[in-house]
């Protein structure tokens, strides 16, 4: 279930802290598969139908689905324990990364100082990180992933890399970048005439679903930013340990320092349910501006509400209550489809994707998937050993 990491950034656990990660990752397993799935039938079986008897219908929205659930013991306790789960993948991390911050760092200086690798790392250091990362320790992440504990500090994005291990049970890829190979060979299968000369990766962190569209796409220039100067440095260093050429910029994805039309293709992963409502508009407006005439934004992302029966709304709208992630449900309430053609898109180019996940699959079934077409079920964006990726975006 658990694996060590596979690059040389690596920071080697003893004995003891491996058991308290491979524990944690058990623990995270055991709720958001056993338990979730036991969660659900409690609510098919008992709190639907007593919530039906006392306001004469079913819950008909996630909210409503919320609210029959919050005095049910075993969701109650389903809560708590994956919310001590959650706080205890940054105990079982943080302790070995720093014992070795120094030595974590010094590496990660002498990856980026290397003439002979390609790629780059751009750190501003008058950059203003925005007060929704600042205000906010996302995920319950202690200091959330951009303070900087030392000059030239790494130690944020060590700390990422370290806890998405423990975190995702080995459901996320060998390298947790599942999300980037899947989406960049669903892209290749389903379009294999659209190319990319240049293509841009925003809230990229330590870049786990940046590198796999250099892998897919090898002549692609690619860019990413991130506001987090820690990941970043971690993530070019990473990158640099996979020989992979990569630029990595600090930067909001409300304000792209690029030109206009001089992208193909904008990515982006896991972001914008981080991203208070204002920044989503302005990010997909420097999205399409930022595109050349008949290139694509492709969001990886949370399916929407309003696709979704009530239990499987208020099921992943869970983190915006429980686990500081606030902008969460806002983002899942909009109609993306609103949201392209906000920024400039025409409705009739907005696409949708759902997928299996590409490294856990043939080669065959998942282009079999992809020419099938996107299906929402209730394994679309639910964290488990079934889960199907969602996606949405347009062409310009």
């Amino acid at each position: 279930m658990f694996k060590d990491l596979s690059h040389d950034l690596a920071v080697k656990p003893t004995r003891d802290e491996r058991t308290r990660q491979e524990f944690v990752a058990s623990l995270r397993h055991h709720v958001l598969d056993d338990m979730a799935a036991t969660m659900r039938r409690r609510y098919e079986v008992k709190v639907a139908p007593a919530y039906a008897r006392d306001h004469g219908h079913a819950p008909a929205t996630g909210e409503e689905a919320h609210d029959a659930m919050r005095p049910d013991p075993y969701f109650q306790f389903y809560s708590a324990l994956r919310y001590n789960a959650q706080e205890m993948v940054f105990r079982s991390v943080i302790p070995m990364i720093d014992r070795n911050v120094e030595s974590l760092n010094a590496r990660v200086q002498e990856k980026l100082a290397d003439p002979q690798a390609g790629g780059s790392v751009s750190v501003d250091p008058a950059f203003a990180v925005p007060r929704s990362v600042t205000e906010i320790d996302v995920h319950l992440a202690p200091g959330s992933y951009h303070t900087e504990y030392a000059p030239d500090d790494a130690t944020g994005g060590a700390i990422y890399d370290n806890a998405i291990n423990v975190f995702s049970f080995n459901q996320m890829g060998r390298d947790m970048d599942d999300i980037g190979h899947s989406f960049a060979n669903w892209l290749r299968l389903r379009y294999p005439d659209f190319r990319i000369a240049r293509m841009l990766d925003a809230g990229c962190t330590i870049g786990h679903n940046t590198l796999p569209w250099k892998q897919t796409y090898p002549e692609a220039e690619v860019h990413a930013i991130d506001v987090s100067a820690p990941c970043l440095r971690y993530a070019g260093a990473r990158a640099r340990s996979k020989g992979l050429e990569v630029h990595f910029h600090q930067m909001s994805a409300s304000a792209l320092a690029f030109p206009d039309a001089s992208f193909d293709l904008v990515f982006s992963s896991m972001f914008l349910h981080e991203l208070p409502l204002k920044d989503i508009r302005a990010f997909m407006r420097e999205a399409h501006r930022v595109l050349r005439p008949g290139g694509l934004l492709l969001n990886m992302e949370l399916p929407p509400n309003g696709r979704l029966q009530p239990y499987d709304r208020f099921y992943l709208d869970w983190d915006c209550y429980y686990n500081k992630e606030p902008y969460y449900k806002p983002f899942r309430d909009q109609d993306f489809v609103r949201l392209c053609t906000d920024a400039g898109f025409a409705a009739d180019k907005f696409i949708e994707a759902v997928m299996p996940r590409y490294t856990y699959n043939s080669p065959q079934a998942f282009a079999d998937d992809v020419s099938a077409g996107p299906a929402f079920d209730n394994r679309t964006g639910r964290f488990s050993q079934e889960i199907r990726w969602y996606g949405f975006g347009a062409f310009k």
